[in-house]
């Protein structure tokens, strides 16, 4: 795989722009094309513990681009133990490919070691931002990085919260001192099922926190809409965004992409809308 010209003198630890969420479709495309996309995410969970070719792309890649991970496996709001099996592999990745940033999610997906293949959101009290903050400093101390925990789309809410999604989502942050990674879809999704507006959501998230954005499409199921990273992002989902970048400046941009994948060009024709925006904010704020 020959070092694509535009990022021939990338630093490994730093990323700008928009990148794309790299899946194994789009492996071959990347390869022979060589696109001038700034970097990729990488859903991490799918490298640990495996060997040969697979690791050899995560490899290939990763010299030749910056590479941010992004993973589903710590379940970080749940009562089991840390999985030190999974964060041994996550920390020798990190060690290994030296990504940008590193993500995960502000949820739960397991209970009793039984994995229920969702992202469950956390009921929204104090006992559990200290319970999820105080496990997210256990993963940040043997890792040895700030992660960046991302907010979670949801389709239920609990009885007993005593705080808003985005008032959880900033203390968890302040008490962990960790980072935020800010899903504009999800924002957009958790809004419209459980009536609350996304643009106060916005208005509470703490700039400083804020290291990433993601960009995806939701599905319209008619009472509720569902997050199925399976469609081009739609209309209000990039109005949100817009309101975003307003208020926190320019910052790495993802697309995101897992169901339905088309292919490669309409992603990068989804990255360039997002380049629009963030060009038109530099260009406002200069």
């Amino acid at each position: 795989m020959a070092k694509p010209e535009s990022n021939r003198h990338f630093t490994r630890n730093l990323v700008s722009g928009v990148g794309i969420g790299l899946r194994a479709e789009h492996y071959q495309f990347v390869k022979q094309e060589q696109p001038s996309t700034p970097w990729f995410e990488v859903l991490i969970d799918n490298y640990l513990g495996h060997g040969g070719q697979i690791q050899q792309h995560l490899q290939d890649f990763s010299e030749h681009y910056p590479l941010t991970f992004h993973g589903v496996g710590m379940s970080l709001g749940s009562c089991d133990p840390l999985n030190k099996t999974y964060l041994g592999l996550l920390k020798q990745a990190i060690n290994t490919y030296q990504p940008a940033l590193v993500s995960d999610h502000l949820c739960w997906t397991g209970f009793q070691n039984e994995y229920l293949h969702d992202l469950l959101p956390m009921p929204y009290t104090d006992e559990a931002a200290r319970h999820v903050a105080q496990r997210i400093k256990q993963v940040q101390d043997y890792l040895n990085i700030q992660i960046l925990i991302e907010n979670v789309s949801s389709y239920m809410q609990y009885r007993i919260s005593d705080m808003s999604e985005a008032e959880f989502l900033v203390y968890v942050c302040e008490l962990a001192d960790c980072h935020l990674l800010l899903d504009i879809n999800n924002i957009y999704v958790s809004a419209f099922n459980h009536g609350f507006d996304a643009v106060e959501y916005l208005d509470l998230m703490p700039a400083k926190r804020i290291k990433e954005i993601h960009l995806a499409g939701f599905e319209d199921q008619g009472g509720y809409l569902l997050d199925t990273h399976g469609e081009k992002i739609h209309p209000p989902v990039w109005e949100l965004y817009r309101e975003a970048i307003k208020r926190f400046g320019v910052q790495p941009t993802l697309i995101e992409w897992d169901n339905n994948l088309p292919k490669f060009y309409v992603l990068q024709q989804e990255a360039h809308k997002a380049e629009r925006i963030l060009n038109d904010a530099q260009s406002h704020a200069a």
